[in-house]
Order: C-alpha cells, then sequence, then structure tokens
C-alpha cells in the first residue's frame, strides 16, 4: 500500500520539490520518517498521530515509512505534518490517492487537528502556479497563494474542514488577495525645524534610490529626520511587492497574510551580529539588507558597529544581492535597499565647538571615523553634514513642507526614471541608482560646462571611478526632481556639494 504527496523545501528563496511516500507494511508497528529530517520533521509523528486521533482515527498496527525523496536533499519545517497526515490518510482510505495528487501540500498540525500557518506559502504557491498544481495550505495564509495567482486553493483551519472538502460535502470558498493597508500617522518632514538642506538631500535621495550619509552632532534632528523618509517615498509596484512579501513570508514575517504595498523600513541596533545584518545562520536565514530588499536601511550610529559587519554590505550595495556559503547551505537572497546611515563627528559628538569638544580633539575623532572605511564610504552616494539647530529656528521657525508635498516631487521623478527606462527596454532597474556602464553613459548626458566641472573635481579630489559614477547618477536625479532633459552644470554642481568628506578626515 503505497500513497504520494506533493510538498516543497527551501534553500532561500529557492522552492525545491519533494515527493512525500508513505507505505504500509506488515511488521511490528513502527513510524518511521526517513530522507534527512530535521528534527521538526520527526516529532511531526507526535502532532500526526495526535490529530489523526482528533478525527476518531488511530493509526494501523503496521510498519508506516515515511519517505521524503530526494533522499540527500536536507529537509527543515514543520510545514510537512499535513503531507504526512493526508498520505496515511490516502493509504487508509479516507481520501483517494488521485484528489491528492493535483495539490502541493504545506501545513502544520496541532493536536486537536487544527492547520497552523508556516513560513514560505508564497514562494510554494508561485513554484505550484509554475508545476499548473493547486496548493493546499492553512486558512490564516490562503490569501498568500492566492496573491501568487494560484486556480485551486483549499484553505481548511482543520483537517475535518479539509476531508469534507475533498468529499464535496462542504466546499470551501477559494481565498482572495487581501492587500495590507497603507501605514497610518507616519511621521511628517513637516515637524522639523530648520534644517532645509538636509530635507533637500533627503528628497534627492529619495528620489533616485540614493545610499546617504548624515554626520552631525548629537540632537541635529539626523534619526528625526530618516524616521521621516517612509512619508516621502512612493509605494511599492505589484512586482515589487511581491519579490518583497516572498523574503518576508520565508523568514516568517508577513503579517497576516497581507501583502504590503508601504517600502520596508528596517533600523537594527549598533550591536547586530553580521549574520543578523547580512543573513546566515544555521539555516542560512536573510537578513536584515534582504529584509529591506525594494526598501530602506537606516543604521543608526553607524561607527559603533561592528567593523566585520559593516564591510560585509560593501559587495550588496554594490551587486543588489547578497551570497551566503555555509556548511549545509549554500544560497543567494536578493538585496536591493536604500542605505540611510548616521553618525557623529566623533565620539564626543561635539567636533568643532570649542565650548562642548573633548580635550582629544580631533585626534579622536579620527580613531572615531576610522571605523568607516574608505571604500564603504565610496559606496555611499550622499555624505551631508546636518549642524545642530539654533534655539531661535526652533522658537520662531513655523511649519514647512509636508511630506506629502514632497512625496509628489519624488513620485514625479520616479516616473520619469521609470518611463525613460521602460522606453530603452531596461525591465529589471527602476530608479537612477541602479544604472550602470553602457546604460549611464546613455542616460546621463552632460553639456560641456558640466563635464568640464565634473573631471576638474575628480581630479582635484581623485574621485575613484566608482565615485566619479555615482556623482552621474546623482546628477541626473537632480535634473528629474527639476524636469530637465539634460544634466546641467548647476545640476552637476549641487551633486558634488553631497560628496563632502567627512568633517576632521585627515
Amino acid at each position: 500500500m503505497l500513497a504520494r504527496v506533493d510538498t516543497i523545501t527551501f534553500n532561500g528563496l529557492e522552492v525545491l520539490d519533494v515527493d512525500l511516500q508513505v507505505q504500509l507494511t506488515a511488521g511490528l508497528p513502527n513510524f518511521i520518517i526517513v530522507g534527512l529530517p530535521d528534527k521538526a520533521i520527526a516529532e511531526s509523528r507526535e502532532r500526526v498521530r495526535s490529530a489523526l486521533q482528533s478525527l476518531g482515527l488511530n493509526l494501523p498496527a503496521k510498519r508506516i515509512v515515511i519517505n521524503l525523496a530526494p533522499a540527500d536533499l536536507l529537509k527543515e519545517g514543520s510545514h510537512f505534518d499535513l503531507p504526512i497526515a493526508l498520505s496515511l490518510l490516502a493509504v487508509m482510505g479516507v481520501v483517494l490517492p488521485e484528489q491528492l495528487s493535483a495539490y502541493v501540500v504545506m501545513g502544520e498540525l496541532g493536536l486537536d487537528g487544527s492547520v497552523l500557518p508556516v513560513n514560505g506559502v508564497l514562494p510554494a504557491a508561485v513554484k505550484a502556479r509554475k508545476r499548473g498544481k493547486g496548493v493546499i495550505c492553512p486558512a490564516a495564509q490562503g490569501s498568500e497563494a492566492a496573491w501568487a495567482g494560484v486556480e485551486n486553493i483549499v484553505a481548511p483551519s482543520n483537517l475535518t474542514e479539509l476531508l469534507n472538502h475533498l468529499k464535496g460535502i462542504c466546499l470551501l470558498a477559494k481565498p482572495e488577495a487581501v492587500r495590507a493597508e497603507e501605514k497610518a500617522n507616519l511621521l511628517d518632514m513637516a515637524d522639523v525645524k530648520g534644517q532645509e538642506s538636509a530635507k533637500k538631500a533627503l528628497e534627492v535621495a529619495a528620489a533616485g534610490g540614493h545610499n546617504l550619509l548624515m554626520i552631525g552632532p548629537p540632537g541635529s534632528g539626523k534619526s528625526m529626520l530618516a524616521a521621516r523618509l517612509p512619508g516621502i517615498l512612493p509605494p511599492m509596484s505589484v512586482e515589487e511587492a511581491l519579490d518583497t512579501s516572498m523574503i518576508h513570508s520565508v523568514a516568517g514575517e508577513l503579517k497576516d497574510s497581507r501583502v504590503s504595498f508601504d517600502r520596508p523600513f528596517r533600523d537594527p541596533h549598533h550591536n547586530a551580529s553580521t549574520p543578523a545584518l547580512v543573513g546566515g545562520g544555521r539555516k542560512a536565514q536573510p537578513g536584515e539588507i534582504s529584509l529591506a530588499h525594494n526598501g530602506v536601511l537606516f543604521l543608526d550610529e553607524l561607527p559603533e558597529f561592528n567593523k566585520a559587519t559593516l564591510e560585509a554590505l560593501r559587495q550588496p550595495l554594490e551587486n543588489g544581492s547578497v551570497s551566503i556559503s555555509r556548511v549545509n547551505a549554500h544560497t543567494t537572497y536578493p538585496a536591493n535597499f536604500q542605505l540611510i546611515a548616521a553618525m557623529n563627528p566623533c565620539r564626543c559628538g561635539h567636533l568643532g565647538d570649542h565650548a562642548l569638544e573633548c580635550k582629544r580633539a580631533p585626534l579622536c575623532a579620527q580613531e572615531y571615523q576610522a571605523k568607516i572605511s574608505g571604500p564603504l564610504l565610496d559606496r555611499i552616494d550622499m555624505q551631508i553634514e546636518v549642524p545642530a539647530v539654533s534655539p531661535w529656528d526652533l522658537a520662531n521657525v513655523k511649519q514647512g513642507e509636508t511630506s506629502a508635498q514632497i512625496r509628489e516631487r519624488v513620485v514625479a521623478a520616479r516616473n520619469i526614471q521609470l518611463q525613460r527606462l521602460r522606453k530603452i527596454g531596461e525591465t529589471k532597474i527602476c530608479t537612477n541608482a541602479g544604472l550602470k556602464g553602457r546604460l549611464l553613459e546613455e542616460i546621463v548626458e552632460l553639456d560641456n560646462d558640466a563635464k568640464s566641472l565634473l573631471v576638474m573635481f575628480a581630479e582635484k579630489n581623485k574621485l575613484s571611478a566608482r565615485a566619479y559614477h555615482r556623482t552621474l547618477r546623482l546628477a541626473r536625479t537632480i535634473a528629474d526632481l527639476q524636469n530637465e532633459l539634460k544634466v546641467l552644470k548647476l545640476h552637476v554642481a549641487e551633486a558634488l556639494s553631497y560628496r563632502r568628506s567627512l568633517p576632521g578626515k585627515v
């Protein structure tokens, strides 16, 4: 007596097919799971036994062998509970094996027979759709499968509902794709008094997806400005939202099975480890930079992060992806994020203020800033100073532009970039920050004055080729915000003003 059920396992975001086979044979009663199962799968024997008993069914007094093929592939996760239970019900004659062959099955079982949520339903459903199969998944995650475009979705809350559906007694309704509500009460840029140049820099960064480093004394408003960035960013497209949601689904962070169109904003503490930030661990899980895919990664107190952790950001910042290699796992996650960072100019934070700076200045500043390497700084398009706000500004400056007003200009600039890229057949890049090689030369047209200024500045300040090209992208974004077809000298001049070296840097 043999039955088979299709299910999956994961290697990062890659969904791998698993052929779950069950066989009942004569012999001493036993329940064996083979095929490199992890501890969670091995424990599924007790969950499945109790769940079936909740239906009034006992396992036959025979030798039960569950094989997870291919046998040399490590299997992890509690989502194998439901496939195991259905395969047992098939060999026991409770359901027809032909009914199960049309589905990819995943779900965890409670002892009372309830079907509990698991990670990774969205990417698994995408894989099932490509194979032309339906999906059986927990009721709480039916919306995820619906976003994948699967036609035949069965999303029961317990085994009784699932059996009634398969027998045609009481059919379950097909789940609908539910969109998460936009975040309400976002912090408004109008709350920030003064700092007009920093607000302008943040608008340019948002419009082109550029990396930004803010340097200033404590209390100058760096974190306050960064916290208001989500309010001026445009929503994600459907493709971007699904790409990001698949990462969050695998990591177990897709809330209420709803796809959000708000761009991610991740702000890990500075004691975050390298695996937490970049990804890794025993199961090669996605890190903060992948969870910030198509969104923003905010690193406050940048020099306080571990130096090796910061250096690990160099490759993802350049390539938009991160490869994680472990003894038992090798996978690649997308990591196309916008880096926003903030730091004090020195450890005491008051470099240049003779009334407040410490006695070790400027040596303490050199030691503090040395934690940020040159190659990492070279990958940050914009480096601006955020000076302290004077008491006069706090008391007398009136409310400035709202986030909604700034967002209109940002959205208009991004639409210009998107239309220009689609016009030349580029479908993967959406912002100027992603321009490279031939595309950069084709899209960024400099007039003679602008070219002379950039070459002269690059020669005088020894800009690397990377910094030179990042300045071109930045100038293109500034021109887009002003709806200019050509990049002019004033655009290049403004772009160069955003590439200041660290204060006190020797």
